[in-house]
């Protein structure tokens, strides 16, 4: 019974107790004033119990059809365990704005450094801010940062990045004073090219900034890039949407990256529509100073005892406007407590059975996907829970014919990438069922023929 809800919190003591206090010595005493022959003799015909997800799944669908989606990008569900809300809906934490005498809010500062603590885990680097708006928002403040630093003009950007962490990155940027060099991706892998990517890499490089699983899924090869980019000088920044997978996949912590930025919308937050979202920034301890956002700090105080203190806060408001690193106002401390919360409930092991989970789910997709006629796999290299496939005719009617029978069957990359303009990217995380996704693959075969 320990992985299923249990909705009688009573212990024995509590239920001896009540019944002492009603003057009975049983139970079943309670029920001794009904005839025998109108009592149930024996248990309920009932179906066996369900997990959280089931059951959530199961009352949800009662209320209303569910549409089954496969659709990611980014935006990606996960199941929220209810302790998560349960938490961040205490009234100690409905007011989650900058606490401007910070040493009297100690639990919302012990809050954030251990929201601190465990995105260093999570992405194996020295320090972290205390979040950031999004993912998007995240990565654009690296590479001011990353200029800040080297003082060099030209940013390297692969491609494969999410199109739209790239259009955020140009709305930040001074185009006088930082300058995108796109690196192209390999066509059948799928991964950034590094050949592509070794011609541009010069003394005015600033940053190389790759992502991993990058927007299609796919798992980049860190340790080599890494290793040109620090010959050359510049900075090797990392940036992800789907957290998740860092379960199972190395921190690029150990790997030599400079900073990591990147959404933690999948760490117990809702999607929501769009937002609130949860940007993830870390980076070495030496670059610290020039880190955007606050950083909260453990000290001690004159009697011993432990407390939590603003460290660092190099934003206008706290610092002179020049002087400051960002304009960025908010450390998102309700999404950062959520995602805190999520992480500890799961633990190091819990992670890496959930990205486990989420990894063989897809590749049971995918393998699906590869029987159907019509459909084909588009990369060869490995992915994390996402996958593009080309589709034969229109992707845009087929997936209205899917919505027809209430899939959301994936999300069209030619608007992003217009040599995609036959795919689908396809996402799987650990809510889709093995018949929901025999059900999708069964539809979309019968659509394509």
């Amino acid at each position: 019974m320990e992985d299923y809800l249990r909705y009688i919190p009573h212990t024995q003591k509590d239920v001896r107790e009540m019944l002492e206090a009603v003057g009975v010595r049983s139970i079943e005493d309670l029920f001794g004033s009904i005839p025998k022959e109108q009592r149930l003799s024996k248990p309920l015909d009932l179906p066996g119990p369900l997990s959280e997800p089931d059951l959530i799944r199961h009352v949800q669908g009662l209320e209303s059809p569910i549409l089954t989606s496969f659709i990611g990008g980014g935006a990606y569900h996960h199941f929220i365990p209810a302790v998560v809300s349960h938490l961040a809906s205490r009234s100690e934490f409905y007011t989650a704005y900058t606490p401007y005498q910070p040493e009297i809010s100690q639990g919302t500062l012990q809050a954030i450094f251990e929201y601190q603590t465990l995105m260093c885990q999570l992405t194996g680097m020295e320090v972290s801010n205390a979040s950031m708006y999004d993912g998007a928002s995240s990565l654009a403040e690296a590479v001011l940062m990353a200029h800040r630093i080297t003082g060099r003009k030209k940013i390297l950007v692969s491609e494969a990045i999410h199109p739209e962490y790239r259009k955020v990155i140009q709305t930040y940027i001074d185009p006088e004073e930082q300058e995108v060099v796109l690196i192209p991706y390999l066509k059948k892998e799928g991964r950034t090219n590094e050949k592509a990517l070794a011609q541009f890499l010069d003394q005015d490089v600033s940053a190389v900034i790759i992502q991993s699983p990058n927007f299609f899924g796919v798992i980049e090869d860190l340790k080599n890039i890494g290793e040109g980019v620090h010959k050359a000088g510049g900075l090797m920044i990392i940036c992800f949407s789907e957290a998740i997978a860092y379960g199972i996949l190395k921190p690029p912590g150990e790997m030599g990256v400079d900073i990591v930025a990147g959404e933690g919308q999948s760490l117990g937050i809702p999607l929501s529509f769009g937002g609130p979202y949860l940007g993830i920034f870390t980076t070495n301890e030496k670059f610290i100073r020039n880190m955007p956002g606050r950083l909260v700090g453990e000290t001690v105080d004159l009697e011993g005892k432990r407390g939590f203190v603003l460290t660092l806060a190099t934003r206008e408001q706290h610092i002179r406007r020049e002087k400051a690193t960002s304009n960025i106002c908010t450390n998102e401390g309700l999404c950062a407590l959520m995602a805190t919360v999520y992480l500890s409930c799961l633990g190091k092991k819990g992670l890496r059975e959930l990205a486990l989970m989420n990894l063989s789910k897809a590749e049971y997709a995918k393998k699906v996907a590869s029987r159907i006629k019509g459909c084909r796999l588009t990369f060869s290299s490995p992915t994390f829970n996402e996958f593009v496939m080309e589709i034969e005719g229109d992707p845009e009617n087929v997936l209205e014919r899917l919505r027809r029978e209430g899939i959301v069957g994936g999300l069209p990359l030619a608007r992003f990438y217009p040599e995609l303009n036959r795919h689908l990217l396809v996402t799987v995380t650990e809510m889709n069922t093995k018949e929901e996704m025999d059900r999708w693959a069964n539809v979309l075969e019968k659509v394509l023929k």
